[in-house]
C-alpha cells in the first residue's frame, strides 16, 4: 500500500509538470500573439510572475552558489575543530551536543515566585509537587554568565542558550501541541508561555507541562505579552537568543540546530523561520483546503524565489521576520522597541527595528522550518490577511524612509504590489465589464454609452486575453506547486487562486488609508482554531 501511494504521488507530480509545462507553452504563444496585435507582453508578464519574484529570485540563484562554498569551507573547519578535541582528550569532545544537564545543575521552576512589589497585572502559576521550589527571580541555568551574550564574543552553535518564548490568547484547542513541539527541543525551563487575558483553559494546560507560565490579567496584545515575559523573566540578560512561537507552531526536528548555527555568525541579529503550511485535509471544509492549499504556494514561491534572495549575507534586505517561529539575538533584543503604540502587530516593526538600527542582519534558511495553521473559514481569512497588510503599512508610517540598501528594495517591493494590485482589479473590473453583454444576451449594448465603452474594452483588452492572460500563469504556478508537493488535489483548489489574489489585493489597497487614520492597540482576535496536530 505505501508503496502504491509513492508510485502515485510521484505520477501526480509528473502530470502535474507536464501540465504546467504544456499551459506555459500555449500561454507564451498566446502572449507573443497578443501583443503583436494589442496587448503589451509585459503588462501580462508583470502581472503574472512579478518582476521582484525575477530579480530576488537570480540573486537567490547567486546565494546558493556563495552558500555552497561557504559550506565546503566550514566543514573543513569543523573537523579540524573536532581532530583537535580528539587529540586533546578532553571531556568536552566527548559530550553529546544538546544533552540535558543534571537536574541539580539547574532551577526548575513553573513560573517566577511573587514578590513585593511585583506587577499587579501577573498572576504567577504555582510549582507543582514534584518541581523544585523557586530559589531565585528567574529559571536560568546555574552556569549561564550574567553578562550580556554579545560581550562573549562569537560562540560555537551548540553553546547559544535560547529560550522559548509563547504568547497565547485564548489558545486551548492548540497550546498543547505547541509545547509539546517545543519539549521535544528544549529543556521543559527554558520554555515560558505568556497567557494574555485568556478566558480559557490557556494557562492551566500550559502549567500541567511544568514550563514557566506567566499569566496576565490585562490584555496587553501579542506585543505587549512578548514584552511582559521577557522582562519577568530577564530573558535578555541570561540567555544568547528568544525563538518566539505562536500557540499554533510546531517545530520541525532540524529547527533548534539550524537556528543556532545561523546565530553562529556574530553579523546575524535574527533568524526567521521557514514556514510550511499545515496540510490536513480531512479535517478542513472545501473553504479551509482552499485556503491552506493557496497559502502552501505563497509560502512556496515568497520564501524559496524572494527572501532567500533577500536574506543573502550582501543583501539582507528582507521586510519580515515572521512572527510564528522567529529567533531574536537578545544583543539585538535589548535595543527593539517590542510594543510601540499604535501597531496592529510586531513581526513587521520588530524587523524594521533590526535594519532601521543597524543591529544585523536577518537570516534565513529552509533548515528552520516549522509548520503553521491557516484560517479554516473566509471569514477568518479576511481578519487575518487585513491584520498583515495593515500592520505592515503602520510599520512603513512608523519607521518613514531612511537610506539604506534595505529600503532601496523595500521601495520597489512597495511599487510592484500597489500597481500589480491596481491592475488585477482593474482588469477582473474590466473582465466583469465585458462579460456582462454575454450574460444578458447583448441587451446592455443597446444603451450607447455602455456599447462605446465595450468598444473601447475589447479593442485593446478582449475577454479571451483577460481570462486567458490572468488566469493561466496563476494556474501554472499551482501545476508547479502540485508538482513539488505531489498533491494532484491543487490541480482543483487552484481554479480558485485568482479570485484569493484579487481579495489580497482589495485588502492591500483598503488598508493603505487606514494605516495613517487607524489607531491599533494590538489586542487579540482568535481565529478559529483545530485541536489535531501534525
Amino acid at each position: 500500500m505505501r508503496t502504491a501511494r509513492f508510485i502515485g504521488s510521484w505520477l501526480a507530480g509528473a502530470i502535474a509538470l507536464a501540465l504546467a509545462v504544456t499551459l506555459f507553452v500555449q500561454w507564451l504563444r498566446f502572449a507573443l500573439d497578443s501583443a503583436a496585435e494589442t496587448t503589451p507582453l509585459p503588462l501580462l508578464l508583470g502581472m503574472a510572475f512579478g518582476v521582484n519574484l525575477f530579480v530576488w529570485s537570480l540573486v537567490g540563484v547567486a546565494r546558493l552558489g556563495d552558500d555552497s562554498a561557504r559550506s565546503v569551507r566550514e566543514r573543513r573547519v569543523a573537523a579540524a575543530r573536532r581532530r583537535a578535541l580528539a587529540a586533546g582528550g578532553g571531556a568536552e569532545a566527548a559530550a553529546p551536543v544538546g544533552a540535558a544537564e543534571a537536574d541539580g545543575d539547574r532551577v526548575l521552576v513553573r513560573s517566577r515566585a511573587a514578590a513585593p512589589g511585583a506587577d499587579a497585572g501577573t498572576v504567577p502559576v504555582a510549582p507543582g509537587p514534584d518541581d523544585t521550589a523557586p530559589t531565585a527571580a528567574q529559571p536560568v541555568p546555574a552556569s549561564a554568565a550574567p553578562a550580556d551574550p554579545a560581550a562573549r564574543g562569537p560562540e560555537a552553535p551548540e553553546r547559544l542558550d535560547l529560550a522559548v518564548v509563547i504568547p497565547a490568547h485564548n489558545e486551548e484547542p492548540v497550546i498543547d501541541g505547541a509545547i509539546t513541539s517545543a519539549l521535544r527541543l528544549f529543556n521543559r525551563w527554558d520554555i515560558y508561555v505568556v497567557s494574555d487575558s485568556s478566558h480559557d483553559a490557556t494557562a492551566d494546560i500550559a502549567a500541567e507541562t511544568g514550563v514557566n507560565v506567566l499569566e496576565l490579567l490585562t490584555n496587553r496584545g501579542k506585543a505587549g505579552a512578548i514584552e511582559a515575559v521577557i522582562e519577568e523573566f530577564e530573558l535578555a540578560e541570561n540567555y544568547a537568543g528568544v525563538v518566539i512561537l505562536d500557540a499554533d507552531t510546531e517545530l520541525d526536528s532540524g529547527y533548534v540546530e539550524g537556528a543556532r548555527r545561523q546565530l553562529g555568525d556574530p553579523s546575524v541579529a535574527a533568524v526567521a523561520g521557514f514556514v510550511v503550511a499545515e496540510w490536513k485535509p480531512k479535517e478542513r471544509t472545501i473553504t479551509g483546503r482552499t485556503i491552506s492549499a493557496y497559502r502552501d504556494r505563497l509560502y512556496w514561491l515568497l520564501q524559496y524565489l524572494l527572501r532567500f534572495g533577500q536574506t543573502w549575507r550582501h543583501t539582507s534586505t528582507s521586510f519580515i521576520v515572521p512572527g510564528f517561529a522567529s529567533v531574536y539575538r537578545t544583543s539585538a533584543l535589548k535595543s527593539i522597541d517590542i510594543n510601540p503604540k499604535g501597531l496592529v502587530i510586531e513581526d513587521f516593526n520588530m524587523t524594521f527595528e533590526v535594519h532601521h538600527k543597524r543591529l544585523g542582519r536577518i537570516s534565513m534558511r529552509p533548515d528552520t522550518k516549522a509548520y503553521c495553521q491557516d484560517p479554516f473559514t473566509l471569514g477568518d481569512y479576511v481578519k487575518q490577511v487585513r491584520r498583515w497588510t495593515l500592520g505592515f503599512w503602520q510599520t512603513v508610517r512608523r519607521h518613514g524612509v531612511w537610506p539604506s540598501l534595505f529600503w532601496f528594495a523595500l521601495f520597489f517591493y512597495i511599487l510592484e504590489v500597489v500597481v500589480v494590485s491596481v491592475l488585477l482589479l482593474a482588469t477582473a473590473a474590466l473582465g466583469l465589464f465585458t462579460l456582462v453583454p454575454l450574460a444578458t444576451g447583448g441587451a446592455v449594448l443597446d444603451v450607447d454609452a455602455y456599447a462605446t465603452g465595450y468598444a473601447a474594452v475589447t479593442s485593446v483588452l478582449p475577454l479571451t486575453t483577460i481570462l486567458i492572460g490572468l488566469f493561466v500563469p496563476d494556474y501554472i504556478l499551482t501545476c508547479v506547486l502540485a508538482t513539488v508537493r505531489r498533491r494532484p488535489s491543487y490541480l482543483v483548489y487552484g481554479v480558485f487562486f485568482l479570485p484569493m489574489r484579487l481579495l489580497d489585493a482589495y485588502l492591500t489597497l483598503r488598508t493603505v488609508p487606514q494605516a495613517w487614520t487607524t489607531r491599533s492597540d494590538g489586542r487579540w482576535q482568535s481565529p478559529t482554531r483545530a485541536s489535531g496536530r501534525l
